[in-house]
């Protein structure tokens, strides 16, 4: 978000002073290098899914758009497709989504159970009341994607700073500047936090609530034994989602009730306890399934409703704004945040898409704005 925000800051305003302060340029802990790289349009609010869609489009010509001289900006772009199961409780929310999606031009089909069991062979449908499949989803590598957006940024004179802020200094109802880890300073007139899973506790030294948590989960890479059909990104109600990766896969099932916190410790039984039942309950083949790898990674959980917080804190810190709380779809909407927090910033208001929904407004007046269905 970080960088994705100061390339669009400096392609609206290339005079404009950009720093971006990062304590850790390895991205070590960052969630977008721990991330599944999926890119869905399948959402039920009008903003993510045009967010998706542009998104989309913008990382499918990410290499050549995002090059610095010769040297291009791979993102391994693979357009496999995502397919979104429901039990038969579920098909008028899932139905209605649809529409919704189809009204915002997306490729969508909806299969019922039969369909589902003609295109996928090996999954079981006797418990599914039908699914959508948006063939032009697909999936890329985070680490390009993030690599790419700084490297880029770079070019065009944006500066990184690393190093780690230790206080916010406001006065007159605004930053005026931010103190370092080294003991320096940063003055500026507008400031962005962008620091993911760490955003609240940014937006504390501020005095600005953020009701924004880290929520571990894990990935896990497995092979099946078995054949199998060529599978889009599956996801369910349950928040199992896995996609193919190289001769296997790499998913997991993400458990909303697990404790928030700084927490990158693995459990490496719960492949085994949680996700292989779902899979082998799904797909009978992947009963073979073998978990070669499990590595650990944050959510930016917006606990309000799972939905990014997109602006400034209008009145108070009129100068101070947040990209954070994506809860799991950031890497997704990077480009279309960046660039709507950019147009926010430079011009005074959404330029492109229109995202005041996704503002800070909802938060304090305690009013969610959250997806139908499937997170």
């Amino acid at each position: 978000m970080g960088c994705s925000t100061a390339y669009f800051i400096k392609l609206r305003a290339p005079g404009a002073e950009v720093c971006v302060i990062e304590p850790d340029p390895t991205y070590e802990f960052a969630s977008t290098l721990r991330a599944s790289g999926g890119a869905r349009v399948l959402f039920s609010c009008p903003e993510n899914i045009e967010m998706s869609k542009w998104s989309i489009e913008f990382i499918r010509r990410f290499p050549e758009a995002m090059a610095v001289g010769d040297r291009q900006a791979p993102v391994d772009w693979v357009e496999g497709g995502y397919l979104f199961i429901v039990p038969p409780a579920a098909m008028t929310m899932l139905e209605a989504n649809y529409e919704t999606q189809r009204r915002h031009g997306c490729v969508v089909e909806l299969l019922s159970p039969a369909q589902l069991k003609e295109r996928f062979p090996s999954m079981r449908v006797d418990d599914l009341g039908g699914g959508v499949h948006s063939p032009s989803d697909g999936w890329c590598d985070p680490s390009g994607l993030l690599q790419g957006f700084r490297r880029k940024a770079q070019s065009l004179g944006v500066v990184f700073v690393q190093d780690r802020v230790t206080r916010i200094d406001v006065a007159d109802r605004a930053v005026q500047t931010v103190r370092l880890n080294d003991g320096g300073r940063i003055a500026g007139s507008i400031f962005v936090n962008a620091a993911g899973a760490w955003a609240a506790q940014v937006c504390e030294m501020a005095h600005m609530p953020l009701p924004v948590s880290p929520l571990r989960r894990f990935e896990h890479y497995f092979t099946c034994g078995n054949p199998l059909e060529s599978l889009p990104y599956v996801k369910d109600l349950d928040r199992l989602a896995f996609r193919s990766e190289g001769k296997g896969y790499s998913g997991g099932l993400v458990n909303g009730n697990e404790p928030r916190g700084f927490n990158f410790d693995v459990d490496h039984d719960y492949f085994e306890r949680a996700v292989w039942p779902a899979l082998a309950h799904r797909f009978p083949p992947l009963e073979s399934a073998r978990c070669h790898r499990t590595w650990s990674g944050l959510y930016e959980q917006c606990e309000l409703d799972g939905n990014p917080i997109i602006g400034n804190w209008r009145g108070h810190l009129d100068n101070f704004f947040v990209i954070a709380g994506f809860s799991g779809h950031g890497m997704m909407h990077a480009p279309a945040a960046g660039r709507g927090l950019a147009e926010l910033i430079v011009d005074g208001t959404f330029q492109s898409l229109d995202l005041s929904r996704l503002d800070y407004g909802r938060i304090e007046r305690g009013e969610p704005y959250a997806e139908r269905g499937i997170l």
